[in-house]
């Protein structure tokens, strides 16, 4: 018998542990079609920066069993569970202004960001 391989389904979470803005949503969105390497948006907290800790963010095409999924402004956003303890009630905005646009993450635990607003101390 061979059993098909099924990667276990990510736990899901609400919008109290990452938001995304309406502007955002729509970014991501057209970012997903642009990159074509998965719909699927995958935020993490790695070691770096100019504050210790930087935000990454990055398409996969699927989920892996210990990630957190969160459905928000129409994208479904991935979350390992270290990063996860990081990111509680983050938000993350976009603007295409053309000084200070892009994405901005807007995290309630960071006890001081760098002003590029890529990196964090907690």
């Amino acid at each position: 018998m061979n059993a098909a391989h099924t990667t276990p389904a990510p736990r899901v979470a609400d919008e109290r542990l990452i938001r995304l803005s309406a502007s955002a949503g729509v970014k991501v969105k057209a970012l997903a079609l642009r990159e074509a390497q998965g719909s699927l948006l995958r935020v993490a907290i790695s070691g770096g920066g100019c504050n210790g800790l930087s935000y990454k963010m990055r398409f996969v095409g699927e989920a892996k069993a210990a990630d957190i999924m969160v459905r928000t402004a129409g994208v479904e956003v991935l979350i390992d569970p270290k990063s996860a303890l990081y990111l509680r009630g983050t938000q993350l905005d976009y603007s295409d202004k053309m000084i200070g646009g892009g994405f901005k993450f807007s995290n309630p635990n960071a006890k001081a960001s760098c002003s590029c607003g890529e990196s964090f101390s907690l």
